[in-house]
């Protein structure tokens, strides 16, 4: 089946200020650029990272709380209640919904940010299970399990309308992919510049794998000389592949062909302020991804960034 998929990007909108958290925001002056370095709450253990506009939105994996946060004044406020578990990858849509992936809670849910309301709830699986991270496309939100072999798929009807609680589809990955033992196996998830396919990562292996949305078949992306080690968030960025390697504490960049079968590694981009990044996310012209700080005990009172480097 000859399908075209098209990355869905968040766009400008204006949401209401909800609950405000009492973080130090880095401060912007007037014609100066954004901080560089903007805090979370202390204690909040990010992961994943959605941009619209100058807004930026994080999920804690300790509480499954969600932070909007202003990309140019660093304030940031709380917008989505705790719900008890992790709160992982996230994207956002252009009708203001936040797709979240619920982790070890084997679900995912759709929140309003302007309201920080919950539309929609899906229970994916049950342990072992680990849902990870979301691309969006045209007609379909995928999710990952990083504890399974599978692919989630939740089709999005006329004007985006969102399934039924049992409205999503298991695709079981075939092929060249091969599940390693049980640590974080698919990791970050984004489509092919041409649309036509998913392109995800392994962080056990570092590889990069093309799989078909419709069959599952999965199969390996050249890129000569180079695997991808703690590959987590991916960004596709016209022909332009970012992979974040949160303990290795860089960013590798991939051009890519159009149909995602191969690429050349072109930079690496590192910077003082990483602390095991995670994910990724454009916004005002530059990357801004999240400290996990998965190396840092984790306490009520640990501080949590979120640094911003220029594009290659």
């Amino acid at each position: 089946m000859n399908r075209t998929l098209r990355t869905t990007l968040g766009g400008a909108f204006v949401v209401a200020l909800l609950t405000s958290v009492a973080v130090a925001p880095a401060q912007a002056h007037p014609g100066s650029r954004p901080p560089t370095v903007l805090a979370l709450p202390d204690g909040f253990q990010p992961e994943g990272i959605a941009t619209a506009g100058r807004y930026a939105y994080f999920g804690s994996r300790a509480t499954g709380a969600i932070q909007r946060v202003d990309l140019v004044t660093g304030r940031g406020t709380t917008i989505g209640a705790a719900t008890g578990t992790p709160s992982l990858g996230l994207k956002v849509d252009t009708r203001g919904r936040l797709f979240v992936a619920g982790g070890t809670a084997g679900d995912a849910r759709v929140l309003d940010t302007r309201t920080g309301n919950v539309l929609a709830s899906y229970q994916f699986a049950t342990a072992p299970t680990f849902v990870n991270d979301v691309i969006l496309t045209r007609d379909a939100a995928y999710f990952t399990d990083s504890n399974r072999p599978v692919l989630y798929r939740l089709p999005l009807g006329r004007g985006g309308a969102l399934p039924a609680a049992d409205g999503f589809t298991t695709i079981p990955l075939t092929g060249a992919y091969e599940q390693v033992g049980t640590g974080v196996n698919l990791n970050g998830i984004t489509t092919t510049p041409d649309g036509r396919a998913l392109i995800v990562v392994q962080s056990t292996t570092g590889t990069l794998y093309r799989v078909d949305p419709v069959t599952g078949v999965s199969t390996a992306v050249d890129v000569p000389g180079h695997t991808f080690t703690n590959g987590d968030g991916l960004l596709l960025l016209g022909r332009t592949l970012y992979v974040v390697q949160n303990r290795l504490n860089q960013i590798a960049v991939v051009t890519l062909n159009r149909a995602g079968t191969a690429g050349t590694l072109t930079a690496t981009i590192t910077d003082p302020n990483f602390d095991v990044p995670t994910t990724v996310a454009k916004a005002l012209g530059r990357l801004y991804l999240p400290n996990a700080r998965f190396t840092t005990p984790p306490t009520p009172t640990t501080p949590y960034t979120v640094v911003a480097v220029r594009a290659r």
